[in-house]
């Protein structure tokens, strides 16, 4: 089976990475970074693509791992280049995280073009992404899914069915929605228990044997405490997968003030040109010491 990857940064990239371990044929990149697709052709042996369609044409299985809403409709867009151009009998497995809609957009348009389309929801990091271990959960129709079945396998560990097209999207919205609340949450708790003077290597060993606990506190509390914030999950996504839960919130009339709070402080970290750190640099604003406006709204 040969596979094809459109979005080739720290997720896709590593995920490619896994694939050629296991087998596939991984035969054409495409990025908007030139510079990300060549050096990652050339360590897999593939065809870094200038064309969407060059990616469509050379593979049997696309999977998307794109930023955002403009970037699925752009490369699944209407006139000129685009993934659907002469895509009959494709599979596309998309696994950004994007408005649930959007799923269901792209659906379509694949099926008028005698495509089929998945979406393939990550909730795991680049690690679980280069291991094969990633958290899956897929939308689309069921035809769909058992095609991509031994794809999906040698990417995650965990693969969960959701139902039509747009389902597993609002699940991963859910997923990151809450995971940002809990880690603006604890960056607040450790940056009070650092503001009383507390040994916060002592407050994370409580908070993780009682109510406080989160898989948040495993991933990210040391890392706050340490000022150490390599990006696994940028700032900037988090921001941008509130948004969409509290878009989906909106047009439900239903009101979510800890989701809107978060999103904010993930705001004020783009605004503050701190964007590119990992969400855990949201401690960055909490902790009196450090950002420049750190403790103003305590």
């Amino acid at each position: 089976m040969n596979i094809g990857f459109v979005g080739v940064g720290r997720m896709g990239a590593n995920m490619a990475r896994r694939l050629k371990d296991r087998g596939f044929q991984v035969t054409a990149v495409f990025d908007q970074s030139r510079a990300h697709a060549t050096a990652l052709a050339s360590e897999l042996g593939a065809a870094a693509s200038q064309d969407l369609s060059e990616v469509t044409s050379s593979a049997d299985v696309i999977i998307t791992v794109v930023s955002d809403d403009a970037a699925m409709y752009e490369i699944f867009g209407g006139e000129g280049d685009n993934l659907l151009v002469n895509a009959r009998g494709k599979l596309f497995i998309n696994c950004a995280t994007v408005s649930p809609e959007v799923h269901v957009e792209v659906e379509k348009r694949a099926t008028a073009a005698g495509a089929q389309s998945l979406e393939a929801c990550m909730a795991s990091s680049i690690t679980q992404a280069r291991e094969g271990s990633l958290y899956l959960m897929c939308a689309g129709e069921k035809s769909a899914f058992e095609k991509a079945e031994p794809v999906l396998k040698e990417l995650g560990n965990s693969i969960r069915f959701i139902g039509k097209a747009g389902e597993a999207g609002k699940v991963k919205a859910l997923v990151n929605m809450v995971m940002n609340i809990n880690t603006a949450g604890l960056a607040e708790g450790l940056g009070l228990g650092a503001a009383l003077g507390l040994d916060l290597t002592m407050l994370r060993e409580v908070f993780s044997q009682t109510g406080a606990a989160s898989r948040v506190l495993q991933t990210d509390g040391e890392d706050m405490q340490n000022r150490e914030h390599s990006c696994f999950f940028s700032a900037a996504h988090a921001s941008k997968d509130s948004g969409i839960a509290l878009q989906l919130a909106r047009q439900l009339g239903l009101e979510l003030p800890l989701a809107r709070a978060t999103k904010e402080q993930y705001d004020r970290m783009i605004a503050e040109g701190l964007g590119e750190l990992d969400k855990s640099g949201v401690a960055e604003l909490t902790f009196k010491d450090r950002h420049k406006h750190s403790g103003d709204h305590v």
